[in-house]
């Protein structure tokens, strides 16, 4: 797990005086971008897939475990963040406008990308942005309202600088600026962001970062416009997925959307936070003892974390073992040893099975997931596993694969998640 770590974290967004933008002026505006998981370029089998999906959400945990630890630990002045995600969204900054790819983050709230003059940067296919060349680029100083809000601050010759550490002990330092964000083709002008000149580590994919947590660096705050939905394609499609920002986010006809659940706003953490009541594996609600199933009941924290960067469903330990014994004896085929929690040995003539439905309990939403968004076939190695694994740190995350094929509708006006099911590629 990773070391619980104190960082001075320092960001400049803009200033009352000068924050105006296309969502400022036209609260009506929209737009919609493409995903793509950030392996999905590679020459892989589905499990090799989710083999390194698995691997990477365990790290995020660990990270985000930081972050609810730190949120709470009032002698820690800011917490580490989350970093890594697993899809890539297409924008262009500056002017003229300059295209990157860059990692989608609702576990997060800075954006950032790398920035020439580049001190120390990591491989990206693209390159280097650099300000010099935009007209549209200007530096902001520590004046700004906002970087005062922040709990750190450092200050060169006027201007906030600032440093992100990740839990993998990746970083990226540089000075916060504003700029013209192009997505698709609308263009927001004097969008916050940070120009990392210093940036390490293995974590990152892309030219940076978008974050789309709830503070008030995140893209979502900047744009004024609380709204965003996403809908993801099943894991391993060879299609993209969609993100919807502004009056597009609920496009869709409003009607499809009959589940939906309050989201809990504690700050200062970016989380979307939701109150898991219970699960039910078939017709068995579990007998899930809730005070430990809770993220945090000391500090008050709900206890489930939604996020798009993390591929499997973390729950918390008892209550992944409920879930597992469950499936076990509901399914009745021998169990496989594999490097997933809960592997099954398929029928050898591919004959028929069972397999149990799966209800998260929300609060006001009990969410019927179909089988393929929790239970994964290979008929290649003659397995069956069950899409989710177990957390030892107390924390749980419901992660993308569990969302797949719905539009996940955030509502930060209302503080609701609404769960629509939908074929996202006829979008």
């Amino acid at each position: 797990m990773a070391s619980i770590l104190v960082l001075t974290l320092v960001v400049l967004l803009v200033s009352p005086t000068v924050c105006t933008s296309l969502y400022h002026s036209n609260p009506k505006a929209g737009f919609q971008l493409t995903l793509k998981r950030v392996d999905s370029d590679g020459n892989l089998t589905k499990f090799e897939l989710l083999r390194g999906a698995m691997k990477r959400g365990r790290k995020r945990m660990d990270r985000l475990h930081e972050l609810t630890h730190a949120a709470s630990n009032v002698s820690i002045n800011a917490p580490i963040h989350a970093g890594e995600g697993e899809f890539l969204m297409d924008l262009s900054i500056g002017t003229p406008p300059v295209p990157f790819s860059a990692i989608l983050d609702t576990g997060s709230d800075l954006t950032w990308i790398q920035c020439k003059p580049c001190q120390l940067c990591f491989d990206q296919p693209t390159p280097i942005f650099d300000p010099k060349k935009s007209s549209s680029f200007s530096k902001l100083p520590c004046s700004s309202d906002l970087c005062k809000a922040l709990p750190l601050l450092s200050c060169n010759d006027g201007k906030c600088e600032y440093l992100y550490v990740y839990g993998d002990y990746s970083t990226t330092k540089g000075v916060m600026g504003i700029e013209t964000f192009t997505f698709e083709n609308v263009s927001v002008p004097r969008i916050g962001f940070g120009c990392g000149f210093d940036n390490e580590g293995g974590g990152f994919q892309g030219a940076g970062l978008v974050g789309l947590g709830r503070g008030q660096l995140s893209l979502v705050s900047q744009l004024n416009s609380p709204k965003f939905s996403y809908c993801l394609m099943p894991f391993g499609s060879n299609k993209t997925s969609i993100l919807l920002m502004g009056s597009r986010a609920s496009h869709v006809n409003t009607t499809s959307i009959k589940l939906t659940t309050p989201l809990i706003k504690i700050p200062p953490t970016p989380f979307y936070l939701v109150s898991l009541k219970g699960i039910t594996v078939g017709e068995t609600l579990l007998p899930i003892n809730n005070s430990n199933f809770e993220l945090n009941k000391k500090h008050g924290y709900p206890n489930m974390i939604v996020d798009s960067g993390t591929t499997f469903t973390m729950l918390e330990e008892s209550a992944f073992n409920l879930v597992k014994e469950e499936f076990t004896n509901q399914i009745k085929l021998p169990v496989s040893e594999g490097e997933f929690e809960l592997c099954l040995t398929l029928p050898p003539d591919g004959g028929h099975f069972k397999v149990p439905k799966l209800i998260f309990n929300f609060e006001g939403a009990d969410l019927e997931l179909p089988a393929e968004n929790y239970f994964i076939t290979d008929l290649n190695s003659g397995m069956g596993c069950l899409a989710m694994e177990y957390s030892n740190i107390g924390i749980s995350i419901f992660g993308n694969i569990q969302q797949q094929n719905y539009l996940m509708l955030y509502d930060l006006v209302k503080e609701t998640l609404s769960f629509a099911p939908t074929q996202c590629d006829h979008l």
